[in-house]
């Protein structure tokens, strides 16, 4: 198992030299024919993905996750479409970010270039294959992919089909690895390889993020569970945050930027609440409230201190009545996982504070939590939502899978 390792992890390390030397134009050309033969392939990748879904079944997986694995003809012409974006966007490899001349006629550049060999760690979703695969490659890093064991026939058919896309482009070397052995050892191998690997990014459970940021003797980026909220302010356009909230708990719940907590303004809860439960449900939504939630909400669960801290990934939410915009602010804070936080308000002062005091990688205004996403911030797509701030945060796209090396110009001079 350790020589599988260290035999990815060294052939990786040469090619992420030789993916550097790829131009743009070729890796553009590459991507378009990636998304092709995705949606060409899509029998054999469906019927792949099936395997695993059934095996989750029989395994009595909850729904949340089986959600999560499941692939569908949209599913793959929304990872199609995430490849062709990344071709609208500037390749950040190569580009000049700072420059400047010293008075001794040196000419210093600040360069944007490659992490180099990026490792992701992640969970049963087979489409963050074709995202990282696509991601890295543009930004000229190689990826070697561990993904879960429940997705692993999925991972394998949409690894094959974008490797065979690129080799038909007389790219003659492997650009991505996918870790296609399933021990749990192997990632502890992984983890400590770290003169070939250049960083790591974790991308799952609270009990995966942890691990690898024990263990890990790479530099790691955390992708963190996402205990989102969203504050209805007293100023609230009350059916704005009813279409909001609505939204973003139940339009895809099982992700990790669908609405956790609702905080309500006092002077609103009772107006607004029966009319949010009422929506919600229609969609069968559990209630976990405080206790003047439930003072309100008669029959509905009472909240308990464990439930403000969790990502439920499921049709439940937790709701709080809150004195002002403050103490919700504090709330969040708090409990919080700073993934992403919204507040609904027609305050501009109120929208401003909440934008600036809560401590997240994403601050939305009126708008719903589900928009936190790469693709929907323009950026192609995404290889997570870091909840760090090193040296990336929220959605990362291309530029934040860059670092940048010195290049300095000069005609013979020397130091005295």
């Amino acid at each position: 198992m350790k020589d599988y390792v260290r035999r990815i992890v060294k052939e990786a390390k040469k090619n992420s030299y030789l993916l550097s030397t790829i131009s743009s134009k070729l890796k553009d050309k590459a991507l378009l024919t990636m998304a092709k033969l995705l949606l060409e392939s899509k029998d054999f990748i469906l019927k792949e993905n099936e395997k695993d879904v059934r095996i989750a079944k029989r395994n009595g997986l909850k729904q949340s996750f089986i959600d999560r694995l499941t692939l569908t003809p949209k599913r793959l012409e929304e990872m199609s479409e995430s490849l062709k974006e990344l071709t609208n966007l500037p390749d950040p490899i190569g580009r000049v970010i700072d420059g400047w001349k010293r008075p001794n006629g040196l000419f210093v550049q600040k360069v944007r270039v490659p992490v180099g060999v990026i490792l992701i760690i992640y969970e049963a979703r087979p489409n963050v294959t074709s995202d990282c695969i696509g991601l890295c490659f543009k930004s000229s890093n190689v990826a070697i992919l561990r993904g879960g064991k429940d997705a692993i026939n999925s991972n394998k058919a949409i690894f094959k089909v974008l490797l065979k896309a690129v080799n038909s482009l007389g790219i003659d070397f492997s650009p991505f690895f996918l870790i296609q052995r399933t021990e749990h050892k192997i990632v502890d191998y992984l983890l400590k390889e770290s003169a070939y690997i250049d960083l790591v990014i974790p991308r799952g459970g609270e009990a995966l993020i942890r691990k690898v940021t024990q263990d890990s003797s790479i530099p790691v980026i955390k992708h963190y569970k996402g205990v989102c909220h969203i504050f209805v302010d007293a100023f609230a356009d009350i059916s704005k945050a009813l279409k909001v909230c609505l939204n973003a708990k139940v339009q895809r719940p099982s992700v990790c930027n669908a609405v956790e907590t609702i905080l309500v303004h006092k002077n609103v809860a009772k107006k607004f609440l029966p009319k949010l439960k009422k929506e919600l449900d229609k969609y069968n939504v559990e209630i976990r409230g405080d206790f003047m939630t439930k003072k309100i909400l008669r029959g509905i669960k009472l909240a308990k201190e464990i439930d403000w801290f969790t990502e439920y990934l499921d049709l439940v939410v937790s709701i709080k009545v809150v004195e002002d915009i403050d103490k919700a602010i504090e709330h969040i804070n708090f409990y919080g996982s700073h993934h992403t936080d919204a507040i609904i308000t027609e305050n501009v002062n109120n929208a401003r504070k909440f934008v600036e005091e809560v401590d997240s990688a994403c601050c939305f205004v009126n708008i719903s939590t589900r928009f936190s996403d790469g693709y929907q911030f323009g950026l192609g797509a995404e290889i997570g939502i870091s909840t760090d701030k090193l040296h990336a945060r929220g959605p990362m796209g291309l530029e934040e899978l860059t670092t940048y090396k010195y290049v300095v110009y000069g005609n013979g001079q020397i130091r005295e």
